[in-house]
């Protein structure tokens, strides 16, 4: 077939089969290149996860922490009278209170629905505590107050620094907030 038509299917230019002559240094490092493998994606993607993971656990590290080892609310009270004062707990001992708050004292139109519950750590605390207990004598307790609740702490979220009874100057008797 004698057309005067490109024939687009072949290429034109066709490569020689021979090998080119090469030199010894040319063909060291062509083997060289052929032998070795490239690592810089994988260390890339390697470095990425890496990264990553740590992120993550920095940010797992953060949320334990702010939710149940930094107290998010310190410095607050609350005024009522302490019903209960109990010695609870199988391995840790903690003093667990009950209180009427004087929100639900005061309101006699609405019915109150729950106590005011309250964890004190401190056993001189709990005496004092325990000496206000059903003595129908209004009291000003301190506490602070975390997100979250671990086993080791109590029943509560909340954990009394000082206890004032009313008509009293008041004491401080801070106690330590470690666990």
């Amino acid at each position: 077939m004698d057309d005067n038509f490109n024939d687009y299917f072949e290429p034109e230019n066709v490569p020689d089969d021979k090998p080119k002559e090469e030199t010894p240094e040319q063909r060291e490092e062509r083997e060289i290149k052929e032998s070795t493998i490239d690592r810089t994606r994988g260390f890339k993607r390697r470095m990425f996860l890496w990264c990553l993971v740590a992120v993550l656990f920095g940010f797992l590290f953060y949320t334990v922490w702010s939710r149940y080892f930094h107290p998010y609310k310190t410095d607050c009270q609350e005024r009522g009278v302490i019903m209960d004062v109990a010695n609870e707990g199988t391995l840790v001992k903690t003093y667990e209170c009950s209180m009427i708050s004087e929100r639900y004292i005061s309101d006699t139109v609405h019915i109150y629905n729950s106590n005011f519950d309250f964890t004190i750590k401190n056993d001189s605390l709990a005496r004092e505590a325990n000496a206000l207990k059903g003595t129908g004598r209004r009291v000003t307790v301190y506490y602070y107050e975390y997100k979250g609740r671990v086993p080791w702490r109590g029943e509560t979220k909340r954990f009394a620094t000082r206890i004032v009874p009313d008509g009293s100057a008041p004491v401080d008797t801070t106690t330590s907030r470690k666990q």
